[in-house]
């Protein structure tokens, strides 16, 4: 996929992200088995995970008191800060969120249409992976629309 930067077309690369978890195990099964991202190198104090292209880490931390979750509110939803995901293509989102609703996954935001019928609308949801990481996943009908001011 080519986007724009100032007035050039490039290639979108992969970005990487490490965010901490409170157990590999879980997250192993959660990426790995209920998100179907294919697992590349670890240790016993992280995970190399690969999202859609994209490589993300889990970390070992163990879990703190008084994590407190922020919100910010964007069309009438409290969205979870911080949060991380992908911008997929419409049919490879609609797949995901059935995926995740048949494995039982409880959605923070359901998946539905944020910003219809206005600049950027997109299709958006939220969940959490078992350390309480946010995620976001979500697709536009116009890729164009994926930096619409």
């Amino acid at each position: 996929m080519m986007v724009r930067r100032g007035q050039r077309l490039v290639p979108l690369t992969p970005f990487h992200i490490a965010f901490p978890v409170d157990d590999l195990e879980a997250a192993r099964a959660f990426y790995g088995t209920t998100l179907g991202c294919p697992e590349g190198r670890s240790s016993t104090q992280w995970i190399d995970f690969d999202l859609f292209g994209h490589q993300i880490v889990a970390h070992l931390k163990p879990a703190s008191e008084g994590n407190k979750r922020h919100h910010n509110p964007v069309d009438g939803h409290d969205v979870p800060v911080p949060h991380f995901g992908v911008v997929l293509q419409m049919e490879d989102w609609e797949a995901l969120a059935e995926r995740l609703r048949n494995a039982g996954v409880e959605f923070i935001i359901e998946p539905y249409i944020r910003f219809k019928g206005e600049v950027g609308e997109q299709a958006t949801m939220f969940f959490l992976d078992p350390a309480g990481n946010a995620l976001e996943f979500k697709a536009f009908a116009d890729m164009g629309q994926l930096f619409a001011k």
